[in-house]
């Protein structure tokens, strides 16, 4: 099938060469610096809180909104962290967590209205969306060490290219899965599109786009361990230094880390779903 040789590979790199780092350089320095003052100032406010009262403040979530089991599995789960010396490494992995999810939401969610309210930007996000979800993760570290640099900006944007499309596709699910009779209602009294989509789309959606949010979580924390490749700090450092150093133990302890924050943080979140709706 060699009929032809397409230059993907030189024109690609032509491009980031001679325009894109020349050009976009002090444009990506700039989002650097930003990122990073929002990823220390996180780190520091989570390290600087007692590890008693993220505790307590996590136990009262899970119970409230996931049960008593999972309010004795937060503090077992707290302890074992604690025991281990993994607490200010599980919150500097929160640290990233929380902004490229805040990130992703704040692009994603938008961006699902905007999908499921015009056939046309669904048509032109549906292949982006796609694209970003089928892209081997470790693909996007390249462009995001040349363009960031090493440490948690570039683990940031790399989650936050992966983490997204759940947040743009389940907040358009859950806008066009809204009865058709409801919305006739709703504009047969009256309601202007404006209204039709707050007071009506939306709240009937809400736990739809709370079980995006939940993925999008949930893929932000499955990309620790890849983004400590690039430098990112965390639990994920840990686990890359047991798989470096062939120390079983030292990856598994890491990996129950995690293990440990995904379980609190997806019951959290699938409790606020189950509340809202």
């Amino acid at each position: 099938m060699n009929y032809f040789h397409f230059p993907l590979e030189e024109w690609t790199n032509i491009f980031v060469t001679n325009w894109l780092l020349p050009v976009m350089g002090g444009f990506f320095n700039q989002i650097s610096v930003v990122l990073d003052s929002f990823i220390t100032s996180m780190t520091d406010l989570l390290i600087a809180i007692p590890p008693e009262v993220i505790t307590i403040i996590l136990i009262l979530l899970s119970w409230k909104l996931a049960g008593k089991g999972i309010a004795l599995f937060t503090l077992i789960g707290c302890l074992y962290l604690g025991s281990v010396n993994l607490w200010d490494g599980a919150m500097q992995t929160i640290a990233v967590v929380i902004v490229s999810t805040f990130m992703s939401v704040v692009v994603g969610v938008p961006m699902g209205i905007l999908s499921a309210t015009n056939p046309m930007i669904n048509k032109i996000v549906r292949p982006i969306l796609d694209f970003m979800q089928t892209l081997p993760s470790f693909v996007y570290l390249i462009p995001a060490i040349l363009l960031f640099g090493l440490g948690g900006v570039p683990a940031v944007i790399s989650t936050f290219v992966f983490a997204t499309p759940p947040a743009v596709r389940m907040t358009t699910l859950g806008i066009q899965q809204v009865p058709e009779d409801v919305v006739e209602a709703s504009r047969a009294f009256g309601s202007t599109p404006s209204q039709l989509l707050f007071k009506v789309q939306l709240p009937l959606a809400v736990p739809t786009v709370m079980a995006g949010i939940n993925q999008t979580i949930m893929l932000a924390l499955s990309m620790a361990v890849i983004a400590s490749m690039i430098g990112a700090p965390g639990l994920g450092s840990t686990v890359l230094s047991g798989i470096s150093t062939v120390n079983v133990g030292l990856g598994l302890t890491g990996g129950l880390g995690i293990v440990v924050l995904a379980i609190i943080l997806d019951r959290i979140t699938q409790g606020l779903g189950r509340n809202a709706s």
